[in-house]
């Protein structure tokens, strides 16, 4: 359970990373420019976060932590950003959401193999 918890505070933390890399960023440059910063920083910061919790948590395998990443950020942002904050679904009609998510999961799941592997290996 302990396990569990601390992957979705984590989840929650990438989720919460990536809100601020659009908050402050629409806030400071146009929304395209923001897109790509969000577009390059999302994957690192779950990279990251993964490689993280795999070091010093772990007992998860690398591709479950990438999906819960991805769903947690998933169900945040449809019903707290969409349905409360925008009061629209508009935001997944665009690659702006989907793309980010691919690439968080592929970086979390990337990294967690790495971690895992450097374990192995050392």
């Amino acid at each position: 359970m302990r396990t569990v918890l601390l992957l979705l505070a984590t989840a929650i933390a990438v989720w919460a990373y990536c809100g601020t890399i659009m908050g402050v960023g629409m806030a400071v440059m146009s929304v395209e420019k923001t897109l790509v910063v969000h577009l390059i920083g999302a994957p690192i910061g779950a990279a990251i976060a993964a490689w993280v919790f795999q070091r010093f948590v772990g007992g998860i395998a690398p591709l479950p932590v990438a999906a819960v990443f991805v769903a947690t950020a998933l169900a945040l942002d449809l019903f707290l950003v969409s349905m409360v904050i925008l009061r629209s679904f508009e935001m997944f009609t665009w690659m702006g959401v989907w793309l980010p998510m691919a690439l968080i999961f592929a970086a979390a799941w990337l990294a967690g193999l790495a971690q895992r592997r450097s374990r192995r290996h050392p």
